[in-house]
Order: structure tokens, then C-alpha cells, then sequence
């Protein structure tokens, strides 16, 4: 392969894209198309986790310290399948993040902005996806984070799920002979996910990464279960309700207005 023509097939070779969210699975149900197809086109993709998500509400036999465990685990399988080169888990308790420990959170967030020194950060908006405490409490400090660090500061976004999108994967699924949990994240309103949330100034289109995109979803398997709604869906029902993520830019952070949108038109 001439160097031009490596050039074109992976044109983002060279570019930090960083991703900052709370627990193991937020970065495959959130943006796991949008990273595999940066990924795909050469950019370098680095995950930082808060927490190793210990409290989450297990559909296996796990249980506090064997249950993060578990979830570091799947999340070092998921990123693998998106293309991320690197996984940093930080070791913030579950479930505590909006009140304990927030100005050493957001130190660690700066060191890893001046370690990885990324072009692009992704991470929660304001709404969480749906008003978690852990997922607003990463968005306030990342953009503080963002907003002190040395220049040139990375172009921000923040992700959220397009409205209904979770309630059309839970129909879909439900008219397959699937039923709710009474716990756990199947049990939560599907309709609040990205229910409050502003129009997003980028939506992306991963059609393409979708399957990669369930692959990551599925090694989830301690909170999305073996045979739950993303194992039910068809090619179809993949691309209509996972094909799409939506992002707003933060106007007020970075110099590179606009990076991520030419960085996808490039991928």
C-alpha cells in the first residue's frame, strides 16, 4: 500500500479521540458505532472509566468487588471490538460520583487530557442520558476539566441517546416474547432516555457499525443479559434504532470548532 493510498483508507491516522464516561457499557450504548467507525479510519480511540461499576444490577451471580470484576472485564472485551487502544479504570466508587471526591475526579480527568492529549473528547451532555447522578457528575467535571487545561483545549461533545430509541429496542423486543426485569437497567423507563434533552447539533449516521456496535452491547453481558433486547434484533431493527447517535458540540470549549463533524466526513 503506497503512502497515499494509506492516507486515504485511514485519513484520521495521527487523531485522539477520548472518551470519558461513568460505568462499563456507557461507551457501547451510548457512542459504540460512532468510536468503531473513527476507529475504522485510523483515529486513535482511548476510554477512561470512572468506576468499575460494582453496584450495578447484576443479571448473573455477582455481587459488589466480583461484580466489578466482571464488568472491567466486559468492558475491556467491548472496546477491543470498537477499536479502542487503550482502557484507563479509575477507581471512584459506584453510584457516588455527584457527591464524594469531585475535585479528584476532575484532576484525574486533567491528567488524562495531558497524558493522551486528545483532539476530540466525548462524554455525557447535561441530561446524563437519563438524569443518572454518576453520568452528570462525569459531564460537569470532563467540561471543567476541558475547560482549564493547557491550550490548545480539545474540541468537546457530549453524547445522548436519540428519544425513543430505547422504547423502540423494548417494543421491539416485547413483541418477540420478551419480558422485564423487575431490576436492573431493563427495568428503568425506556422513555427517559434522551426524553429532555435539546436537538443535537450532530447526529451520525453508523448503519455501517451497528453489528459491531451489538457484538460490544453483548459483552455487557452482567447488566444487559445473554438473551435481553439487543440480542433480539434484526439487521433492521439494528439500523432503525441503533444506526444513529446523537451529539452536541459545546460552543464555548476548544479551538477546533467543528472537528468531529470533519473528522466523520473524512471517516
Amino acid at each position: 500500500m503506497t503512502d497515499a493510498s494509506a492516507s486515504h483508507t485511514r485519513p484520521l491516522e495521527g487523531t485522539t479521540v477520548l472518551g470519558v464516561f461513568s460505568h462499563p457499557d456507557d461507551e457501547s450504548l451510548a457512542c459504540g458505532g460512532t468510536l468503531a467507525r473513527l476507529a475504522d479510519a485510523g483515529a486513535r480511540i482511548v476510554l477512561v472509566c470512572a468506576t468499575r461499576g460494582e453496584r450495578g444490577s447484576p443479571t448473573g451471580p455477582f455481587q459488589d468487588d466480583a461484580l466489578g470484576t466482571q464488568r472491567v472485564a466486559e468492558l475491556r472485551a467491548a472496546a477491543s471490538l470498537l477499536g479502542v487502544v487503550e482502557v484507563t479504570v479509575l477507581d471512584y466508587e459506584d453510584g457516588n460520583l455527584k457527591w464524594a471526591r469531585a475535585t479528584e475526579l476532575q484532576a484525574d480527568i486533567s491528567s488524562c487530557l495531558r497524558r493522551y492529549r486528545p483532539s476530540v473528547v466525548i462524554t455525557f451532555g447535561k441530561d446524563g442520558l437519563y438524569w443518572h447522578p454518576d453520568h452528570i457528575a462525569t459531564h460537569e467535571q470532563t467540561a471543567a476539566s476541558v475547560r482549564i487545561v493547557s491550550p490548545p483545549a480539545p474540541a468537546l461533545y457530549y453524547v445522548t441517546l436519540p428519544p425513543g430509541a430505547l422504547r423502540g429496542i423494548v417494543d421491539v423486543a416485547t413483541a418477540r416474547g420478551w419480558v422485564a426485569p423487575p431490576a436492573g437497567f431493563w427495568s428503568l423507563d425506556p422513555d427517559a432516555f434522551g426524553a429532555e434533552t435539546a436537538p443535537p447539533t450532530l447526529v451520525v449516521d453508523v448503519k455501517r457499525w451497528t453489528a459491531r456496535k451489538r457484538a460490544a452491547l453483548r459483552c455487557h453481558r452482567s447488566q444487559f443479559g445473554v438473551n435481553g433486547p439487543f440480542s433480539l434484533l434484526d439487521e433492521s431493527d439494528a439500523h432503525r434504532w441503533l444506526g444513529s447517535e446523537c451529539f452536541h458540540r459545546a460552543l464555548d470549549v476548544g479551538s477546533n470548532a467543528y472537528l468531529l463533524e470533519r473528522c466523520l466526513d473524512s471517516a
